[in-house]
């Protein structure tokens, strides 16, 4: 499944949205939220998420790189997004995150960071939904697909059949790339400028699934 990240386009970002909405071949919509304190950058506020995405029919894939998730959910909530993820080092309580995100009946989901052992997170892995890998550093656009990844995504794959979360990666994916994981037990590829970089939306998406 391709969950297509629209921060960086060659569009503005409403339209950007409405051109996702319209392709049947993006399974969700990605929507990175920075706080300025998880991750040095800051973009958008819940208010103008909730205005963006009032009339999109797609799918929302919520990842959530900010400090204390736990204020964010029941705005969020009003979007009844797929799922929602979240860096469990940001609040005190990983736990409680992941349940009050499915008390809103939404997936819910862990970010693990590169400079995190993906088996830090591991006694959450019987209530995620999600686990979404980064494959670049979170909080940086632009950056290159970390080969450390590999490793990792070899990792999960030795323990993924006991559990029943999806894995997702983040993270510099191109069609070489994509190509090059896909041997992996990946479930959703989260993919940005590839796609939106372009002003055909569908000639990179049609590439990488070809």
């Amino acid at each position: 499944m391709l969950s297509i990240s629209y921060i960086s386009s060659v569009y503005d970002r409403k339209k950007t949205i409405e051109l996702l909405d319209k392709i049947n071949e993006v399974d969700f919509i990605h929507l990175d939220l920075m706080d300025g304190k998880y991750v040095d950058e800051k973009n958008f506020e819940i208010d103008e998420i909730l205005e963006d995405f009032k009339d999109i029919k797609k799918p929302l894939d919520v990842h959530l790189m900010v400090k204390n998730p736990e204020d964010y959910i029941e705005k969020l909530s009003k979007l009844k997004p797929k799922c929602i993820s979240f860096h469990p080092e940001a609040t005190s309580s990983p736990r409680k995150v992941v349940d009050q995100i499915k008390s809103y009946g939404i997936n819910a989901g862990i970010a693990i960071n590169t400079n995190i052992d993906v088996r830090s997170y591991e006694s959450l892995y019987d209530k995620i939904d999600t686990l979404l890998l980064m494959t670049v550093t979170a909080g940086y656009g632009g950056q290159k697909f970390l080969k450390t990844s590999y490793g990792r995504l070899k990792d999960i794959e030795s323990f993924k059949d006991n559990y029943h979360f999806l894995l997702e990666i983040d993270g510099g994916v191109n069609k070489d790339i994509y190509k090059d994981v896909k041997s992996y037990p990946i479930d959703i590829f989260v993919v940005g400028s590839y796609v939106c970089g372009n002003e055909n939306f569908q000639r990179p998406i049609k590439e990488l699934l070809k």
